[in-house]
C-alpha cells in the first residue's frame, strides 16, 4: 500500500524542481474534432527488419520519413528495460533530449525520474519513450504526418516489450495513441484497455512544473498503476 510518506516524498520532489524553467510548447493547434477511437498502435510490416529494440533504435536514428528528421541533432528512440512491466510514453523530445539523444532528461525528465523513484521503481526497470522520436521545432505539438511517420517505431517497441501497463503522459500523446478527440483532463485516472495492455493517462510532468496543484492527481493515478502491478 502506498503510504503518506511516499506522497510527502513526491510532494517534496515536485517542490525541488518547481523553480526550474520547463520548455513550454508553443504554437499548438486547436483541439481537433472527435473522430472516434483508434488502435493503440498501427499495423507494421517491418517486424522482420525491426527484430529487437536496438534495431528499432537504429532505424529511428536513420529515419528521414518526415521533415523532423532534417531538423534534429539526435533522434530519441527511447530507453529502458526490454521486458519492462511499465512503459511511459510522452509527446516528443525537447531541446535537452535532442542534444543528448535520450528521453526525458530536462526539468520534466528529472521530475519523472523522481516520480518513478517515489513509486519504488527505477528508470532502469521501466521503458520511457515518446510518440515522435525527433524534436518538433520550438517544442510545438507534432503534426499528423509526423505522428503517422513515427508511430510504427513506437508500435514495434510496444510489441517487443509487451508491458503490463502503459502510462500516457499528457494530452498530445493521448490524442495520438487513443483518440484525437480525447481530453487529458477528462480521461486521466481512467483505465483504458488496448490489445491486452492496460493504459493509464495522466498529466505530463511539464504540466506539474507549470501547475504543482496537479501533483495529487498524478500521484492518485500512480497508486492505481501500483495496485494493478500487484
Amino acid at each position: 500500500m502506498v503510504d503518506e510518506k511516499q506522497l510527502q516524498l513526491f510532494d517534496c520532489l515536485v517542490r525541488d524542481v518547481e523553480d526550474a524553467q520547463p520548455e513550454v510548447p508553443t504554437g499548438r493547434r486547436p483541439d481537433p474534432e472527435p473522430v472516434g477511437p483508434r488502435k493503440l498502435w498501427p499495423e507494421t510490416d517491418r517486424r522482420d527488419d525491426l527484430a529487437d529494440l536496438e534495431a528499432v533504435a537504429r532505424a529511428a536514428r536513420d529515419c528521414g520519413l518526415c521533415k523532423l528528421g532534417a531538423m534534429r541533432k539526435n533522434a530519441v528512440p527511447g530507453e529502458g528495460h526490454p521486458r519492462a512491466r511499465v512503459m511511459w510514453i510522452g509527446e516528443g523530445p525537447g531541446a535537452d533530449e535532442d542534444e543528448q539523444g535520450r528521453p526525458f532528461v530536462g526539468a520534466a525528465g528529472r521530475l519523472l525520474d523522481r516520480l518513478i523513484a517515489a513509486m519504488g521503481l527505477s528508470r532502469e526497470e521501466v521503458f520511457i519513450g515518446n510518440v515522435v522520436k525527433c524534436r518538433p521545432p520550438h517544442n510545438r505539438a507534432p503534426e499528423p504526418d509526423e505522428v503517422c511517420a513515427c508511430l510504427p517505431y513506437l508500435a514495434r517497441q510496444i510489441e517487443l516489450i509487451r508491458p503490463e501497463v502503459i502510462v500516457i503522459l499528457g494530452g498530445t500523446a493521448l490524442k495520438a495513441l487513443i483518440d484525437p478527440g480525447a481530453y487529458i483532463t477528462r480521461m486521466r485516472g481512467k483505465w483504458i484497455e488496448r490489445g491486452g495492455i492496460m493504459i493509464m493517462p495522466t498529466f505530463h510532468p511539464a504540466a506539474l512544473l507549470r501547475d504543482p496543484g496537479k501533483k495529487k492527481d498524478v500521484w492518485a493515478d500512480m497508486q492505481q498503476v501500483l495496485a494493478r502491478m500487484r
